[in-house]
């Protein structure tokens, strides 16, 4: 995705990966459904602005009533907020549950208490990911291993199998926090929106930049969707799990939505 600007030809894509331009082409539709020129063209500043033009999602597509893939997420995450007190303890006497599993994106740290889960994190190195969550709850009990809920995120990561019942997520944030992240799970699947529509939609127009903060501190990758979140000009903008990552996740989705016998995670 790194040379998304210059929209190479298959040719060039196949060699980079070692591939024949047959096989990687046929390797690629069977992961994205589309060919990789079309992908190509969804990573687009134009594309991405054409989006943009197209609807208002917030106060009027979500509202009047989407495809079961487009409300996915707000169907089946629940979101609920640890105390203060509880943060402050760094954890004390919690007992943390964590694993590594594969995904269509990337390898995938998942985190979670009785409660619920607490962090879903992209990671490149799992060391590194761990140091990184284990400052967050220094004084948790850690346990390698998996839950109830880590299968049912496993089974729709993995699988496209889509939860039962809501999965709670158990997160520390502020109230403004909160609020911008319950407005990210409105985005149906496959759209994008700016920065400017989320604070908009939370009642804060001015309050782009916090709103930009705080999408900036989202524990929950993928599922609690910051990657629909781009700038007004087009320009996709940063992710805090690589921007490459970002346009790859945008791309894939739009790609689901052209190509609507495709599985759907």
């Amino acid at each position: 995705m790194e040379h998304f600007e210059e929209q190479p030809n298959l040719e060039v894509l196949a060699e980079r990966v070692s591939l024949s331009p047959f096989h990687f082409q046929k390797v690629f539709r069977t992961w994205a459904g589309v060919s990789p020129k079309e992908f190509l063209q969804f990573v687009t500043v134009s594309h991405a602005k054409q989006l943009l033009k197209e609807e208002n999602l917030l106060d009027t597509t979500y509202s009047l009533g989407l495809s079961s893939t487009g409300r996915l997420h707000d169907l089946f995450v629940k979101l609920e907020a640890m105390t203060p007190g509880e943060f402050k303890k760094g954890g004390e006497g919690i007992v943390l549950q964590y694993e590594v599993f594969t995904s269509l994106f990337g390898e995938i740290l998942l985190v979670s208490s009785e409660r619920g889960i607490q962090s879903l994190q992209f990671i490149d190195s799992l060391d590194q990911g761990i140091v990184d969550i284990k400052k967050e709850f220094p004084n948790a009990i850690w346990k390698e291993g998996g839950s109830k809920e880590h299968q049912k995120l496993k089974d729709y990561f993995q699988n496209f199998v889509i939860p039962e019942t809501p999965i709670p997520l158990y997160l520390y944030g502020t109230e403004f926090q909160f609020k911008v992240w319950k407005s990210l799970l409105k985005i149906p699947m496959g759209n994008l929106c700016t920065y400017g529509d989320i604070a908009e939609s939370i009642g804060q127009t001015s309050a782009q930049r916090a709103v930009g903060t705080a999408i900036g501190k989202n524990p929950i990758a993928y599922l609690i969707p910051c990657h629909r979140v781009i700038q007004s000009s087009g320009l996709f903008g940063g992710y805090r799990w690589d921007p490459n990552r970002k346009r790859m996740i945008i791309a894939w989705e739009q790609s689901k939505l052209v190509s609507p016998n495709n599985e759907l995670p």
